[in-house]
């Protein structure tokens, strides 16, 4: 017998406990799996590690503004975030969505409507992150099965060599930053540690590039990352 899927994870970013208690008893009755966190720092560690499903993040914290941790939290993962806060002025509202929130609501709140927005967000960003497999040159990458082959063939890669084309594939055509690939593959603390980037990228280009010295799917944006190049290749629907 086979476990079925996971509940959603959910990581409240709020420093009052009773708030925090509240949402933590009304998610869990919905079915939600729930972390939290009582300040900036510790909400951005704890997505970085867990890799919620969705974030509720309030916009008065004792160490980070709100928006900073949405900030921060941007340049490296597009998990939908709610924003919940006493703040109900238009102003701060603007503040947050061009930020990066996906959602706002304010307190007090109800339970019903803060579930309702959890689950459309959740819906919104599902398509987005059911990739099933992606063909480039003679590559092809199947996401379900986890496998990369070459013409057919089985191409071995490393864990971290899969999971840096992954995230790659995941934003195929623009850029993604050298701090961002760290923190997501390495974790937090790696932002600095580019030689690893290095000298990953280069093991993976000659297992993937027809020529590693002149790659044409995977390329440099000097000093800020790497681009995976989007060559018109489909991502088949799955379903």
């Amino acid at each position: 017998m086979t476990a079925g899927p996971a509940s959603p994870e959910v990581l409240i970013i709020d420093d009052e406990v009773q708030i925090r208690r509240l949402l933590r008893v009304t998610l869990e009755a919905a079915g939600y799996r729930v972390r939290d966190a009582a300040n900036g720092a510790l909400g951005l560690n704890e997505a970085a590690v867990a890799r919620p499903d969705a974030v509720i993040l309030d916009l008065s914290l004792p160490d980070l503004s709100g928006l900073a941790v949405l900030r921060r939290l941007r340049e490296w993962s597009q998990v939908p975030v709610l924003i919940l806060s006493v703040r109900g002025e238009e102003a701060d509202k603007i503040a947050a969505l061009d930020a990066g929130a996906d959602d706002y609501l304010t307190k007090p709140f109800g339970g019903g409507e803060l579930l309702a927005r959890l689950r459309v967000l959740l819906r919104r960003v599902q398509p987005a992150t059911e990739l099933s497999v992606v063909r480039f040159g003679d590559i092809e990458v199947d996401f379900t099965k986890r496998t990369v082959t070459r013409a057919g063939a089985d191409l071995h890669l490393t864990a971290k060599e899969y999971a840096l084309l992954r995230e790659l594939l995941q934003h195929r055509g623009k850029v993604v930053t050298h701090r961002q690939l760290l923190r997501d593959i390495w974790g937090p603390g790696h932002e600095e540690d580019t030689h690893y980037l290095r000298v990953h990228m280069a093991n993976l280009r000659k297992k993937v590039e027809a020529s590693a010295e002149q790659p044409v799917f995977l390329k440099t944006e000097s000093g800020i990352g790497y681009r995976f190049v989007d060559t018109g290749d489909r991502i088949p629907e799955t379903g």
